[in-house]
């Protein structure tokens, strides 16, 4: 409960109503938007894989997936999805997407593992997108134009939320700005990663953060990122490390960085040998996403996911995600969180 963040005096500036209005409203604009600025079409998603396959994101490579048996293919494993990091790019094969457009899905899932508090939810419901690209679009300018294209959508509804609802004041930045890692740890070497998260998105109010899986100059990671999809270990034409990223903002409500998105370049076949090795996880190499990938059976592809609670909350003012959707809560937290006017649904 020490995570809990209750912002002094919050009340929440829609009623519930205008709130579940205002959840529908943004969810419908958004993904319009996003699609019509990636030339991305909806398709349908598993909420749970086969286990074994390599289908499931490993995330940060410790969290537990849940899983249950399947009594009609002989008690198989199932998982429910952490993302669809790894199927879209299967989908993209099988739906033969040409280069330059897309897929978007609605993924749910449930993270079991998750550590409990304004931000984070056992369940994880977003916007998960991948798009082919070419081995020339493989590159820094491509990864910064698409997270520009993604922002500027993310300012349209904006725009139209506080249209619709005037006691909503827009806050975000016309603009985002982009920093690596390494230049991030460089700028305040005595703060943690999220204290840095914190001190440049307080500072340009919207921030890119690249190259984000592989070892900074300290010897650590600024976060984690699995092997086998994001390409985090590619020098890219600035002299860095990394073709993925976060998309962060500074949110007043809460007082901190807010994270809406995490997306990348994908690995291509050097890549995944490359970081497989780096974390000494060769033997997934035999799975059967991996073989498809080696195998040259996957297309190049960018991608990532855009929280749909997360932009919700951000964009409706709300200091806590339990406003915008139903999960489970301790005891101790809905009460502290009805004793500082946090309405949880």
């Amino acid at each position: 409960m020490g995570k809990l963040i209750k912002p002094t005096g919050y009340t929440s500036l829609l009623d519930m109503r205008q709130t579940e209005q205002g959840i529908k409203l943004i969810k419908e604009f958004f993904q319009q938007n996003i699609s019509t600025e990636l030339r991305l079409r909806r398709v349908t998603a598993p909420l749970f894989v086969l286990q074994g396959l390599g289908l499931n994101d490993d995330l940060n490579g410790v969290e537990r997936p849940v899983t249950f048996p399947v009594k009609d293919i002989g008690g198989a494993k199932a998982e429910v999805v952490h993302s669809l990091a790894k199927w879209k790019r299967l989908t993209l094969a099988e739906y033969g997407v040409a280069a330059g457009y897309g897929i978007y899905t609605d993924m749910n899932a449930i993270r079991a593992d998750e550590e409990l508090d304004n931000l984070h939810s056992l369940y994880v419901d977003q916007w998960d997108w991948e798009a082919v690209i070419t081995p020339e679009q493989r590159c820094l300018s491509f990864l910064k134009d698409t997270v520009e294209r993604i922002y500027a959508a993310i300012l349209r509804t904006e725009y139209l939320a506080c249209e619709t609802y005037p006691q909503l004041k827009p806050f975000l930045p016309k603009k985002i700005h982009f920093i690596h890692a390494e230049d991030l740890l460089q700028m305040f070497p005595d703060k943690t990663a999220k204290e840095r998260e914190d001190a440049i998105c307080e500072k340009y109010g919207a921030v890119f953060v690249i190259g984000i899986g592989g070892k900074l100059s300290n010897g650590e990671a600024h976060d984690g990122r699995a092997a086998d999809y994001d390409d985090w270990s590619t020098e890219t034409e600035g002299g860095r490390k990394g073709l993925n990223g976060d998309i962060l903002i500074w949110y007043p409500v809460l007082g901190r960085s807010f994270e809406l998105s995490s997306m990348g370049i994908r690995v291509d076949v050097e890549a995944l040998l490359r970081q497989l090795q780096i974390r000494g996880q060769e033997e997934r190499s035999k799975l059967y996403f991996h073989q498809q990938l080696l195998s040259g059976r996957l297309p190049l592809s960018i991608g990532g996911g855009i929280g749909q609670s997360r932009l919700c909350m951000v964009l409706l003012h709300k200091a806590h995600i339990g406003e915008i959707q139903a999960s489970i809560w301790s005891d101790e937290m809905r009460r502290e969180c009805a004793e500082s006017g946090i309405r949880l649904i």
